[in-house]
């Protein structure tokens, strides 16, 4: 919500310093407030329709940003390892393919970062 209360503030002071009549600049801030409030209840609306789904993966985009990152992440640190062993082991030289971790992680600590905060908003009973 930092994102939207600084949009909102800098919005507030342009009304500020633009529109002197206070009736008119009330008015102005209690629309602003409104279409932010339609744009909120829009983005739920999406959430509860990708929600919806049966599925192992719940449905949706984020579950499957999610299941692929953990998919990559198995491959990097557990499989790949024990692979290239083996096949040294068995005296066989092979070269397995490599991906850029750094993007694998910032997509997936963004995703455990909003994991943490689904699973503080439970601990808070905020939400169901």
């Amino acid at each position: 919500m930092a994102l939207t209360d600084s949009v909102v503030g800098i919005a507030g002071k342009v009304l500020d310093k633009f529109i002197q009549d206070k009736d008119l600049k009330a008015k102005l801030q209690h629309e602003m407030d409104m279409q932010l409030h339609n744009a909120n209840l829009a983005q739920i609306d999406v959430n509860k329709a990708e929600a919806a789904s049966g599925s192992i993966f719940k449905g949706g985009w984020r579950p499957f940003v999610g299941w692929v990152c953990g998919v990559a992440m198995l491959y990097h640190f557990l499989l790949q390892p024990i692979i290239v062993f083996t096949l040294s082991a068995a005296g066989i030289t092979f070269d397995l393919p490599e991906f850029d971790m750094g993007s694998l992680m910032t997509i997936l600590m963004g995703l455990l970062g909003l994991g943490g905060l689904r699973s503080f908003e439970k601990h808070k009973g905020i939400t169901k």
